[in-house]
């Protein structure tokens, strides 16, 4: 009895071990490691065009009208990202026209994680998830005018 309870013993042991090792294909790291680096703000991107700064040239990226728009992104190898952008303020006049103006700075910090296709950014309710497409970030929004369509992001040359 002795030994068959050893043997037992032995066996449970055994399979404890092997049941804990590590290759058993299970959670593996997709941090996508070609986020790092430093993102300017290229677009803020609205639903129609519009001639915010009245030169006769409409554009549906509101950079191309207001001069006062800028942004970077940080996103560094600890996993941690800072971020500060120019808020825009953007209101209805009549007949599908707009005024926008720079109204503050926003900055914020959190950590980060991605895969290999978005990015998601904790502790910024503006940033939330971006999605990956080449060298470009891209937040999402999707609203119509006075909100903002989307934000793209490009990497900065080294």
């Amino acid at each position: 009895m002795k030994k068959l309870r050893k043997a037992c013993l032995y066996l449970f042991v055994f399979a404890l071990v092997w049941s804990c090792s590590n290759d058993d294909g299970g959670s593996t790291n997709t941090t996508n490691l070609q986020v790092i680096g430093l993102w300017d703000l290229a677009e803020v991107n609205v639903s129609s065009s519009q001639d915010i700064d009245m030169d006769g040239s409409l554009s549906s990226n509101l950079m191309d009208e207001l001069e006062c728009i800028s942004g970077t992104l940080l996103i560094d190898g600890d996993m941690v990202w800072t971020f500060e952008q120019t808020n825009v303020s953007i209101t209805a006049i009549t007949n599908g026209h707009f005024f926008a103006q720079c109204s503050s700075t926003v900055v914020a910090t959190g950590a980060w994680a991605s895969s290999e296709t978005e990015v998601v950014l904790q502790g910024s309710d503006l940033l939330g998830t971006l999605s990956i497409s080449g060298d470009r970030l891209i937040k999402n929004v999707g609203d119509d005018l006075p909100g903002i369509r989307s934000y793209v992001y490009v990497r900065r040359a080294e």
